[in-house]
């Protein structure tokens, strides 16, 4: 029985993430992904009411047309993590396959979320919750398999597809943290025992392949001490306190309000999508804000919630989106004096999140910084670690699972090619057994391990 590993999207680009697994006649998917730098470019961009071919026209979704031509039946969509380069898509390609949705329960809780505010399409795919570490029958010969892992989002896996001609792992993405505070550390036990086992081929993330200055990422107790250190001064100080983070990275929000809660601030978490992740996370009993926390995400409630930390600016912490210098994220908003509360001399801003490297987020955050620092602010940048694996722990991956095939994904060329050279280091051979596809292209493997 052949195996055959579909590279749909994600194999050119850092997002649009989409892979199929076929193996005999039944196929699984993972991931529906949307690029967001192309939705950055493409302002006019209504993804929930626009049709999915004019998104892939634009770049913006894997274009899963070539699917027509997989002689198979998908039995799966599988989803690792609820992060959009990786969930963003559903809304608009997964009514196109008979075949359930399987994630863990928050990802799962954001699936819904985008499946209900979809107005082109009705997605009615049956949803099939997986917690980590338990199995489900896909089809005859496939069984799928949720392993603990860590990652910038609760409830991150990685997905084993155990096969009769071996076993098949799904990475996108992971790190390798013993020290989070909500989630519990992967399970390596669990990785080595697959590798024992027998894993046939390694579909694998190469999102910092080519970063030089850190070999091993750092655990996120790392970026709390770091918080710490700057918010405990800052928090005694009577001028404004603004933080910024990725709203998805609950991890991150839940140790900015321990730290400020010890203070006699007001916390207030604000901005579309720091609603949408956090109140999923809190209704699930994943985050647990302090009473001195509120969250707000509708423009009336932002613009309120404002006013009132304009009037007393000493006595809140606004939490908000914007960490990009997106044009309409708040953060941007607020440093262009389009909102309620203005930035004055000696307010602290703090950016608990990296540049993501691409032209458009370089300039957008350095026009907001400018702004932010002729306001009078003082900015603490780049208070924050990577949720992706360094060189170092891909290293320790490989050995751990030994795969008999790699095939790095979810980056450009030069990610995908700085990978290669990592596994070769580790004995493995380019077009031997170590495979560079692009969005499009397939990989077939004849008989077991």
């Amino acid at each position: 029985m052949s195996v055959e590993i579909i590279a749909i999207g994600g194999y050119e680009e850092v997002g649009k993430n989409m892979s199929a697994v076929k193996v005999g006649e039944d196929v699984v998917i993972f991931d529906m992904g949307i690029h967001l730098d192309r939705v950055h470019i493409h302002e006019d961009t209504d993804m929930a009411r626009m049709h999915s071919l004019d998104l892939i026209e634009r770049g913006i979704i894997p274009d899963d047309t070539l699917m027509k031509d997989v002689d198979g039946k998908v039995r799966a969509i599988v989803f690792t993590h609820g992060h959009l380069d990786h969930i963003g898509g559903i809304g608009k390609l997964a009514h196109r396959y008979e075949a359930p949705i399987i994630g863990t329960p928050y990802t799962m809780g954001l699936i819904e979320r985008i499946i209900k505010s979809e107005k082109k399409f009705k997605v009615t795919n049956p949803l099939q919750i997986l917690n980590p570490g338990e199995k489900i029958q896909i089809s005859p010969d496939i069984t799928l398999e949720f392993i603990r892992t860590t990652h910038s989002i609760p409830q991150t896996v990685n997905a084993a597809l155990h096969t009769s001609e071996g076993i098949i792992v799904y990475a996108n993405d992971f790190k390798f943290d013993n020290h989070q505070k909500i989630s519990p550390p992967p399970d390596y036990q669990r990785l080595r025992e697959l590798g024992r086992n027998g894993v046939l081929a390694l579909i694998v993330e190469t999102t910092r392949m080519t970063e030089e200055k850190e070999v091993k990422t750092h655990s996120e107790k790392v970026a709390r001490i770091v918080l710490k250190d700057v918010m405990e001064q800052a928090l005694q100080e009577k001028e404004g306190m603004l933080i910024t983070t990725f709203s998805s990275h609950i991890e991150r929000i839940q140790s900015i309000c321990n730290i400020a809660e010890q203070s006699d601030r007001q916390i207030l978490l604000l901005g579309r999508s720091m609603e949408r992740f956090g109140s999923i996370a809190e209704s699930m009993g994943i985050l647990n804000l302090p009473p001195t926390a509120s969250l707000y995400g509708s423009p009336k409630a932002i613009n309120r919630a404002l006013a009132r930390a304009e009037e007393k600016r000493n006595e809140y912490l606004l939490v908000t989106t914007g960490h990009q210098g997106e044009v309409d994220a708040l953060l941007p908003r607020i440093a262009n004096g389009k909102t309620n509360f203005k930035v004055q001399q000696g307010d602290n801003v703090l950016i608990s999140a990296p540049i993501i490297p691409n032209p458009i987020n370089i300039a957008n955050r350095n026009v907001m910084e400018r702004r932010l620092k002729t306001s009078g602010a003082r900015i603490f940048p780049d208070l924050h670690v990577s949720g992706h694996s360094g060189k170092e722990d891909h290293r320790d991956f490989i050995r751990m699972l030994n795969p008999v095939h790699i095939i790095p994904s979810h980056g450009d060329l030069e990610m995908l090619a700085a990978y290669t050279e990592l596994a070769e280091e580790e004995g493995y051979k380019l077009g031997n057994n170590i495979h560079i596809l692009r969005n499009g292209q397939a990989q077939v493997f004849n008989g077991g391990v």
